[in-house]
């Protein structure tokens, strides 16, 4: 694996890298789920290299990684948000400023606690110029969204358990409110972590994580070109 370290509030902090193999490309931050940095995570790194993009996932977890939904509950609750808004600071630093990136902003995509992250990293960093977050959950509170300057595409399934349809909307609004370019995107009858191909909850849907993968790409190519 193409782990690498970045500068991370004057220490260093681990992350998985992909690039293209162009050798170039817009940068992408990937932001991970509950589970911590595993495979299915680097592997959205490598597909978003294969479509010419650099993609690095900062490690929050610092290495550790649970199948289990009880421990990865755990592990999501004790995160410092402190030390993951240093992390995501960092790691957007280092992409933006990486000798394979090109283009003119950093784009920002998470799935479940990451595509909350991935809505808080563009609060914090004005670096990212498009964010992506698929059934966000941040348990955390919340990023002042109004602090964010990037658009904000969301994808949701009308069947989340965790994330309600009615939550969801409401969470649009407030952006909206906020004055944030945002577009929710609304899968019917799929279920939490559709997109996740390991399928830990039964949820995954080959058709709406290629329509979303679609939608994502082609707006991170038009915010990030």
């Amino acid at each position: 694996m193409p782990r690498v370290q970045f500068p991370s509030n004057g220490s260093t902090a681990p992350g998985y890298l992909a690039t293209p193999t162009s050798g170039t490309g817009a940068p992408v931050l990937v932001l991970q789920e509950w589970w911590g940095l595993e495979d299915h995570i680097c592997d959205v790194c490598d597909r978003l290299a294969a479509e010419g993009f650099v993609a690095m996932a900062p490690d929050l977890y610092r290495g550790e990684t649970t199948t289990q939904p009880g421990e990865a509950e755990q592990k999501m609750m004790a995160m410092s948000m402190d030390q993951a808004e240093r992390d995501m600071r960092g790691a957007v630093d280092y992409l933006a400023q990486h000798e394979a990136t090109e283009g003119r902003g950093v784009g920002s995509l998470g799935f479940c606690l990451g595509g909350g992250l991935s809505v808080w990293a563009a609060s914090a960093n004005p670096r990212v110029a498009a964010a992506v977050s698929y059934y966000y959950l941040m348990p955390h509170g919340k990023p002042d969204f109004s602090k964010i300057e990037a658009p904000v595409l969301g994808h949701f399934g009308t069947a989340d358990e965790f994330v309600s349809v009615e939550d969801a909307k409401a969470l649009e609004q407030e952006m909206k409110d906020a004055g944030v370019d945002v577009r929710f995107e609304f899968y019917e009858g799929k279920g939490h972590a559709f997109f996740n191909d390991t399928d830990r909850f039964g949820t995954y849907d080959a058709d709406a994580t290629r329509e979303s993968w679609v939608k994502t790409l082609d707006f991170l190519r038009t915010n990030l070109a």
